[in-house]
């Protein structure tokens, strides 16, 4: 494979040679470049494309090349200034930031990944966890306990409060990550799994879990959100999503008086909601 050939074509190349690909400089060479574009952000393992039906592509590629990459890596001892250790594939080191990226990554045990990207005005409250293949917006806090997992797409001004976990996913390669899209807050000890989309403006409230297999109930629109087996679940626009729970009707749960969990939609965004996060700006 000549090295004139496109970054895809690398990729998918080196990719298919299996572990025969393992200490090929031209593979390392084409897993670098991957991985330096996706820390710039001019390449993403999913994007907004308004021709898809969900509004995003998945860019399989990427992924691929992210999984190159750990096949590629040899396990290496990794150091810090601050004298921490780490053990890892080499191709993954961890981030290192300057005044100049404008992104604040506060003291107290933060980790960002090779291969994320951080726009400028991010914050990271510490501790917090950013891996492979995310990509974070211009102006999003990541707060304490916070984790944005591989691949997952976190839009612009979003507050991602503390404990709330993104989940990441990298196999399937054509599986959508989680995204959760600009101006969205996800409270404290929430979950969004398995390529749930949080569109513009929701509000997951404190508690909330959302996954494949989460029944969302619309009470103002009197509507059941559920994922497919070709669409994963999607909040919609300005939703504010609180813990609910619904009742067992059959078998043991109902006679044990049992319910399980069940997010519900109770309002959609106004001003009274709005006038609520004014002080997320004031701790920017």
């Amino acid at each position: 494979m000549s090295l004139n050939g496109s970054l895809q074509e690398r990729i998918e190349h080196w990719f298919a040679q299996g572990t025969d690909a393992v200490g090929n400089k031209e593979a390392e060479a084409a897993f670098s470049e991957l991985r330096a574009a996706l820390e710039a952000g001019t390449l993403r393992s999913a994007e907004p494309d308004a021709a898809q039906p969900l509004g995003w592509r998945v860019n399989a590629w990427v992924k691929r090349g992210i999984l190159l990459g750990f096949r590629l890596g040899q396990m290496t001892e990794m150091g810090s200034q601050e004298g921490l250790s780490f053990v890892d594939k080499a191709t993954y080191p961890a981030r290192r930031f300057s005044v100049a990226d404008g992104v604040r990554v506060v003291p107290g045990g933060s980790s960002v990944r090779s291969g994320a990207y951080l726009a400028k005005g991010v914050v990271v409250m510490p501790p917090a966890y950013v891996n492979v293949g995310a990509f974070v917006d211009e102006g999003t806090m990541v707060d304490s306990h916070a984790l944005v997992g591989s691949c997952a797409q976190i839009g612009k001004r979003v507050h991602l409060s503390a404990a709330a976990q993104i989940g990441g996913v990298l196999e399937p390669v054509n599986a959508s990550p989680v995204i959760i899209e600009d101006d969205a807050l996800v409270g404290g000890n929430t979950g969004v799994y398995e390529g749930t989309i949080v569109r513009k403006r929701a509000v997951i409230a404190a508690g909330t879990v959302l996954t494949r297999g989460t029944p969302v109930y619309d009470l103002v629109k009197g509507e059941i959100y559920k994922a497919t087996a070709e669409t994963p679940l999607i909040i919609p626009e300005g939703a504010v999503v609180v813990p609910g729970s619904r009742a067992v009707t059959k078998g043991k749960g109902a006679e044990w008086g049992l319910s399980v969990a069940a997010p519900v939609i109770v309002k959609y965004r106004d001003e009274k909601t709005e006038l609520s996060l004014v002080l997320e700006d004031v701790l920017r």
